[in-house]
């Protein structure tokens, strides 16, 4: 079996328990936007109320890592959106700090979901802080990092068909 050595949006950094990606996009909570998020190194983010909840501390890939000063979190540039005094994001700095405190519950035998509640796969295995989950074509290890508790259950950022060509192609690659 091929590890993926890739971060998954969502997934945790540093310095921080465990947190994945809200269940739903935090964009979709924030109110609309009219410009596009200028999502840079140094950016004050707030929530939908205009409450602070923390500051940029890097960009890349499409992922942004958002500290709250007392946990930061991996977050996709996709969920904050562009608003009057700056960037927003749908989740309170209580709550970020809440989800990033409280791990997920992984076992074997959990569903594991994508972030709209699709079907990925099941855990087959939890070693170390590695987590085995078969999908219907193949089997992924990925760090406990890449998972979230869902309302449902276990959430991950990818959908199976995306974990899946992830899978395939880091097999073609050799790693």
């Amino acid at each position: 079996m091929k590890y993926l050595a890739f971060a998954l949006a969502g997934s945790a950094i540093v310095a921080a328990p465990a947190f994945a990606q809200a269940t739903q996009p935090a964009a979709q909570s924030a109110p609309a936007a009219a410009a596009t998020p200028n999502v840079t190194v140094g950016a004050a983010v707030s929530d939908a109320t205009g409450a602070p909840v923390g500051t940029i501390e890097s960009v890349s890939g499409g992922n942004a890592v958002l500290s709250t000063g007392k946990v930061k979190a991996q977050i996709p540039v996709s969920s904050f959106a562009q608003g009057p005094n700056g960037l927003l994001v749908g989740i309170s700095k209580a709550d970020l700090e809440a989800k990033a405190a409280t791990p997920p519950q992984i076992a074997v035998g959990a569903a594991v979901s994508d972030q709209k509640g699709g079907a990925v796969g099941k855990v087959t295995a939890v070693e170390g802080d590695f987590v085995t989950v078969a999908t219907a074509k193949t089997q992924v290890k990925l760090p406990k990092s890449a998972f979230a508790q869902g309302p449902t259950g276990l959430v991950i950022a990818l959908t199976a068909d995306q974990l899946e060509a992830a899978a395939a192609q880091a097999k073609g690659s050799g790693k």
